[in-house]
C-alpha cells in the first residue's frame, strides 16, 4: 500500500484545506490594495504600496488572532525600517554594500525565534533585496518607506478582518489537517500486516511520520487550545481532544509484529487486520472531509466484514487448540490484536459523535492551564545575544548568509549585462537555509521552479501578450505563490517567477530578453548559495547530544507521570498528558534530524542506524505505556490494585534507573533517590502469576516488553556517545 499524497494536494480536499483559502486571502488582498491605489495614483505608487502588503502578508499565517496581529505588525515596523534605511543608503555604493551584510546578518539571526519567525526573516530580506535597487533622494526615500507602511498596514487590517470573521473556520481547517495527518499514519501502521513490507522499513517510515503528525497537533492545539468561548468552538475542542485520544489508543496497538507475522502466516486474519487499519484511515478522513466543510460527520463505513472473517478465524484456531493442537500462541496473538482494532473502531466512532454535538460550554479541563499544551515564543533581545558564539548553528548561519550575500553583490558588479543583483541576492536569500538538507532542497526547487516560470512566462509574453490575459494569468500566479509554499515549494517558484516578471511587464514594458537574465542570475545565485552552504557548516551530528539528552530527560518525565497514572496516584491525566507531549515532541525533533543528516554527505552523517533504533525504542516505551493504560481500563473489574501496583512500582525502578543510567552516557546527572522508597512501600510482586484476574498475563508480558525495550536504549546510547559524542 503506497503511502498516500498530502491531503491537500488531492483535488477532492484542495479547495477546502486553510491553503487554498490562504492564497484566496492573500491574493485578495495584494491584488485589491494594488486596485485601489491605482485608482487614486499612478503605477509606482501603487508598487510601493504593494510591495507593503506583500511583505505583510508573508506572515499571514494561521495564529491565533492576538499573536497574528503581534507577528504581521513586527514584519511592517521592521520591514518599513530596512526599506528606509537601504533606500537612503543606495546612492553610497560601498555603504550600501555595508549595510546589506550587516542587515543579513542580523535578520538571519532572527531565526533563535523558532519557526515562526522564518517568514520574518525572508520578509526582511525581501524587502532589503528589493530596496537594494532604488537610488533615491532623502526626500523620496521617506516617501517610499511611507507609501510601504501604508500598504503594509492595509494588509495588516485586511487580513486581521478577514481571520475574524473566518476564525473558527480556520480552527476547522487546521483540524482537520491534523485529522488527514493521523490517517496517513494509520495507512502506515496498516503495512505492518502485509508481509510484502520489511518491518524496520516501516517502523523507520512511522516514526518519520511521527514528527509531521506532531507537528499538526500542536498547530490544531496553538489554535484549538487557546481560545474556546462558545458552542462551535466547543465542537473543535471536542474533536481535538477526541483525536489526541484515538492517537495513544492507536500508540497502544504496537504489538510484536514479527510474532504476529509467524504466527498467522497462512491466514486471511492479517489481510483482515490490513483491510481494518485501512478502512479506519478512511474512517478519520471522512470526519475530517466533513469538519473541513463545516458539517457533523456520521460513520458511511462498514467493518462488520473484516470482524466477522477476524471472529471466524479465532473459532477455527480455538478448535485446534480443543484438539491439543499447538495454536494457543496463535490464538492470544489475533484475539489481542482483535481487542485492540475494536477499541480504535470504537473511538473511531466517538470522534463522529464529537462532531455532531451540540455542547453549550467547553468542558475540556475547565479552569485548567493550558500554556504547558502550547507553544511559547519569546522575542527577546538576550535570546539572541547568546547565540553570538561560534558554536551557534544560528550565528554560523547568520554569518554564512551575509557572506554569500557579500559574494552575490561582488559578481552582479561584474556581469556584461545590465546587472540585476537584486535577483541573484534574492535567489540566495530563499536558497540558503540554516540546514545542509533544507538549502539542497531548496536549490532544486528554486531552479527547476524558476526555468519552469521563465519558459511559461516567455510563452505568455510571446503569444498572448494582450493586458486582460496577462492580467488574468498573473491573478492566478498570485494566488497560486502562498497556496503552495509549505506543501510544495517548487510550484511556489514556478508562480513567483511568473508574477514577477508578468509584475515587470506590466509596470514596465519588459522583454523577453530580460527573461534570459533572470535564468542566469538564478542560476549564479543558485550557485553562491551551494557554495557558502560548506562554509561554517552547521551538519546535523553537532546538534544530536542535545537532542537525544532532551529526549531521555523527557522520557524520564514521562514514565514517572505515567506510573503515578497506572498506580491510581494520581487522577487527573492532566499531567501525564503534559509530559506525553513533551516527549513526543522531542522525538519529534530528533527524528526531523535524523533525516535533515540523511541528506548531507555521507562523510558528515553519523551512527545513523543507532540513532534510529534509539528513536524507535523510546517510541516503544510510549506505546508499552499506552498499552498498560488500556489493558487495565479492558480488565478494571476486580483488578488485583495491590499485587499489580506492586509491579508497576518494581517496574516504575527498573525503567527509571535505565534512562538515568543513559542519561548518565551522556554527561548528565540524574538520580532517581524516590524509588527506593516507593519500591519498599508495596509488597513482593507474586512473580508465579497465580492472581485470579484475566488481565494479569497480558500486564505482566506488556512491562516485560517495556522493561526489555528500555534496557535496549542504553545499548543504543552508548552506541551514539561513542560515534557522535566523542569523534
Amino acid at each position: 500500500m503506497a503511502q498516500p499524497m498530502h491531503y491537500a494536494l488531492s483535488a477532492r480536499t484542495f479547495f477546502y484545506s486553510h491553503y487554498f483559502h490562504l492564497g484566496l486571502r492573500f491574493g485578495a488582498g495584494l491584488i485589491g490594495i494594488i486596485w485601489l491605489t491605482l485608482a487614486v495614483a499612478d503605477m509606482p505608487t501603487a508598487l510601493s504600496v504593494g510591495i507593503g502588503a506583500l511583505c505583510t502578508a508573508l506572515m499571514d499565517m494561521p495564529s491565533p488572532l492576538r499573536h497574528k496581529f503581534n507577528e504581521m505588525m513586527a514584519s511592517v515596523l521592521l520591514c518599513s525600517l530596512v526599506t528606509l534605511l537601504v533606500s537612503l543608503c543606495a546612492p553610497y555604493f560601498w555603504l550600501l554594500i555595508a549595510v546589506l551584510v550587516v542587515l543579513s546578518f542580523f535578520a538571519s539571526m532572527m531565526v533563535v525565534y523558532g519557526k515562526k519567525s522564518m517568514p520574518l526573516q525572508l520578509a526582511t530580506l525581501f524587502i532589503m533585496t528589493m530596496s537594494m535597487e532604488h537610488h533615491l533622494t532623502p526626500l523620496q526615500a521617506l516617501e517610499h518607506a511611507g507609501l510601504f507602511t501604508l500598504g503594509g498596514l492595509a494588509y495588516l487590517a485586511y487580513a486581521m478582518g478577514v481571520s475574524w470573521l473566518l476564525r473558527h473556520r480556520i480552527k476547522q481547517q487546521v483540524l482537520a489537517e491534523a485529522l488527514f495527518e493521523l490517517a496517513a499514519y494509520i495507512d502506515i501502521k496498516a503495512d505492518f500486516y502485509d508481509t510484502r513490507y520489511n518491518l524496520t522499513e516501516q517502523f523507520n517510515k512511522l516514526v518519520r511520520h511521527q514528527a509531521q503528525l506532531a507537528d499538526k497537533q500542536q498547530a490544531s492545539r496553538d489554535l484549538i487550545l487557546r481560545a474556546h468561548q462558545n458552542r462551535k468552538d466547543a465542537i473543535v475542542v471536542q474533536v481535538h481532544v477526541c483525536m489526541l485520544d484515538l492517537y495513544e489508543l492507536i500508540l497502544s496497538t504496537h504489538t510484536d509484529y514479527a510474532q504476529l507475522r509467524v504466527h498467522l502466516a497462512d491466514s486471511p486474519a492479517l489481510n483482515s487486520l490490513r483491510d481494518l487499519a485501512f478502512k479506519c484511515a478512511r474512517d478519520i478522513e471522512s470526519v475530517a472531509y466533513d469538519v473541513t466543510r463545516k458539517r457533523a460527520s456520521f460513520p458511511e463505513i462498514s467493518y462488520e466484514p473484516e470482524l466477522d472473517a477476524i471472529e471466524a478465524e479465532l473459532a477455527a484456531l480455538q478448535r485446534r487448540v480443543d484438539e491439543g493442537k499447538p495454536a494457543q500462541e496463535a490464538l492470544a496473538v489475533l484475539r489481542a490484536q482483535r481487542n485492540k482494532v475494536r477499541a480504535i473502531i470504537g473511538m473511531v466512532g466517538e470522534l463522529h459523535v464529537a462532531s455532531q454535538k451540540a455542547y453549550d460550554s467547553t468542558p475540556f479541563w475547565i479552569d485548567a492551564d493550558m500554556q504547558p499544551f502550547l507553544s511559547q515564543q519569546k522575542y527577546e533581545l538576550q535570546v539572541m545575544l547568546s547565540h553570538f558564539r561560534m558554536d551557534s548553528p544560528i550565528f554560523r548561519f547568520a554569518l554564512r548568509v551575509a557572506m554569500a550575500i557579500a559574494a552575490g553583490l561582488a559578481i552582479g558588479t561584474l556581469l556584461p549585462y545590465s546587472a540585476h543583483s537584486y535577483w541573484i541576492i534574492l535567489t540566495i536569500v530563499i536558497i540558503l537555509r540554516p540546514s545542509f538538507s533544507m538549502t539542497k532542497q531548496r536549490r532544486s526547487d528554486r531552479i527547476v521552479g524558476t526555468v519552469i516560470g521563465c519558459v511559461v512566462a516567455a510563452i505568455v509574453l510571446t503569444f498572448f501578450n494582450h493586458t486582460a490575459f496577462l492580467l488574468a494569468v498573473l491573478v492566478l500566479a498570485t494566488i497560486a505563490t502562498p497556496t503552495f509554499v509549505y506543501l510544495r515549494y517548487r510550484y511556489t517558484a514556478i508562480a513567483v517567477s511568473i508574477m514577477i516578471l508578468l509584475q515587470m511587464n506590466l509596470a514596465a514594458g519588459g522583454s523577453v530578453n530580460a527573461i534570459s537574465e533572470r535564468l542566469i542570475d538564478t542560476f549564479i545565485g543558485a550557485f553562491v548559495a551551494t557554495v557558502f552552504s560548506f562554509v561554517l557548516p552547521s551538519w546535523e551530528y553537532r546538534t544530536l547530544p542535545t537532542l537525544i539528552r532532551q529526549v531521555l530527560a523527557a522520557n524520564q518525565r514521562y514514565m514517572e507521570a505515567s506510573f503515578e497514572l497506572l498506580q491510581g496516584k494520581c487522577r487527573n491525566d492532566f499531567p501525564y498528558r503534559i509530559q506525553r507531549k513533551g516527549l513526543m515532541d522531542s522525538l519529534a525533533s530528533l527524528s526531523a534530524a535524523l533525516v535533515r543528516m540523511l541528506d548531507e554527505p555521507a562523510s558528515k552523517r553519523r551512527a545513523v542506524e543507532d540513532i534510529n533504533l534509539f528513536v524507535v525504542q523510546n517510541y516503544l516505551l510510549v506505546a508499552h505505556v499506552a498499552a498498560l493504560r488500556a489493558i487495565l481500563r479492558r480488565h478494571v473489574k476486580d483488578v488485583p490494585a495491590q499485587e499489580v501496583n506492586a509491579m508497576l512500582a518494581a517496574s516504575h525502578v527498573q525503567v527509571c534507573r535505565t534512562l538515568s543510567a543513559a542519561l548518565a552516557k551522556h554527561g548528565v546527572d540524574a538520580p532517581v533517590p524516590t524509588l527506593e522508597a516507593e519500591l519498599a512501600s508495596v509488597p513482593a510482586v507474586d512473580a508465579t502469576g497465580s492472581v485470579d484476574w484475566p488481565g494479569w498475563p497480558v500486564v505482566q508480558r506488556r512491562i516485560r516488553l517495556l522493561q526489555a525495550d528500555a534496557a535496549k536504549i542504553i545499548v543504543h546510547s552508548e552506541a551514539i556517545e561513542r560515534n557522535v559524542v566523542q569523534q
